[in-house]
C-alpha cells in the first residue's frame, strides 16, 4: 500500500480518530537530516507517512526502486503512471549506502510495477537485497514484491537472496480487485503469495479498508490468505491520495480494526497489524524475528 497524503470528500467527514501525529523525537529530526543532505530516496518521507516518526525510532525505514513511475495505473495509489525511465544499474549501491548512512536495523524495499522490462525488474531486485547484505550485514530485510505477472523465473530470483520477509499486498478484497488493482488478478497475487511459501519465504500482504468492500468479503479474504500460508496480515484505512483516485466510501472504526484483528490471530496469522493508520511497513521490524 503505497499511499501519498489523503485528500477527502467533503461527502464523508474524517472522524476524530483518524489523527496523524506528526513525527517527533532524536532519531527522526537525525534520520531527516539525513535524508535532506543526502537526497535519499523513501517512501517514508515522499509519501508522507504517519508512521514515520514511529518506525525511524525503531530504525525501520522503506526504500523504493526502479524508479518512481509505475507501469500500471491502480485507483487507490499515488505514485505516477506512464513510461518509466531507463534502469539505474548502480541503484542497489546507492540504495544500500543509504541504508547505512541511516543506521537502518531493518529495511523495507519496495518497487514499482516494471511490466515494460523482460524481467519485470527482478534482476535489480535481487542485486539490491545482495548489496544491501554486503553493505549491512546486520541489517534484516523485506521485499515488499510486485507480482511480476505470476513469472516464476522472476519470482525465483527474489527466493535466490531469501529475505527475511516477504510481502505481495492483495490491497482489497475479490470483487474490487479489477476497480482498485485494473491490472492486477485477485488468483494471481493469492498464487504468488503460495508459491513464495511452498519456497520456504515468511509471506506477508496487506489490505485497504473503506473502499466499499464488505465485512464478510474482508474476512473472506483473510481466510484466502490463511489458506495459502500467509504467515502476517496488515489492514489499514484507506485515504484518497488526489480527486482523480478512488474516494472513501467509509471510514471503518477502530473497534471493527480491532475486531478483524482478533479473527486474524484467531485464524493462526503470526502477526495482525490493523488499524487505520497501518500500512505496510508498519511495525515491519517484528515480522523479521
Amino acid at each position: 500500500m503505497i499511499n501519498e497524503p489523503a485528500i477527502i470528500p467533503e461527502k464523508v467527514k474524517k472522524p476524530k480518530w483518524l489523527r496523524v501525529k506528526l513525527p517527533v523525537g532524536k532519531k527522526y529530526t537525525e534520520l531527516r537530516s539525513l535524508v535532506d543532505k543526502y537526497k535519499l530516496n523513501t517512501i517514508c518521507t515522499s509519501g508522507s507517512c504517519p508512521n514515520m516518526g514511529e518506525c525511524w525510532g525503531e530504525g525501520t525505514a522503506t526504500f523504493m526502486i526502479l524508479g518512481n513511475i509505475c507501469t500500471r495505473s491502480c485507483g487507490f495509489c499515488g505514485v505516477k503512471t506512464g513510461r518509466p525511465e531507463t534502469v539505474e544499474w548502480d541503484e542497489p549501491e546507492k540504495v544500500a549506502r543509504s541504508i547505512k548512512l541511516m543506521s537502518i536495523k531493518h529495511a523495507v524495499l519496495t518497487s514499482v510495477d516494471r511490466d515494460d522490462l523482460k524481467d519485470g525488474g527482478s534482476i535489480i531486485w535481487a542485486e539490491t537485497v545482495n548489496a544491501v547484505r554486503r553493505a549491512n550485514p546486520k541489517t534484516t530485510l523485506e521485499t515488499l514484491i510486485p507480482d511480476f505477472q505470476g513469472n516464476e523465473k522472476q519470482i525465483d530470483r527474489i527466493i535466490k537472496v531469501a529475505p527475511e520477509v516477504v510481502s505481495h499486498n492483495m490491497e482489497t478484497v475479490k470483487r474490487l480487485t479489477r476497480e482498485v488493482r485494473i491490472q492486477a488478478k485477485y488468483e494471481r497475487s493469492l498464487g504468488v503469495l503460495k508459491y513464495l511459501k511452498e519456497n520456504g519465504m515468511r509471506t506477508k500482504s496487506g489490505i485497504m479498508l473503506g473502499l466499499g468492500e464488505k465485512e464478510e468479503e474482508v474476512i473472506q479474504t483473510m481466510k484466502d490468505l490463511r489458506n495459502v500460508g500467509l504467515d502476517v496480515i496488515t489492514i489499514g484505512q484507506y485515504l484518497q491520495p488526489s480527486k482523480k483516485h478512488l474516494p472513501v466510501k467509509e471510514f471503518i472504526t477502530p473497534e471493527q480494526f480491532k475486531k478483524y484483528e482478533t479473527l486474524g490471530l484467531e485464524m493462526g496469522f503470526m502477526y495482525v497489524e490493523s488499524g487505520a493508520l497501518v500500512r505496510s511497513s508498519y511495525k515491519a521490524h517484528k515480522h523479521a524475528r
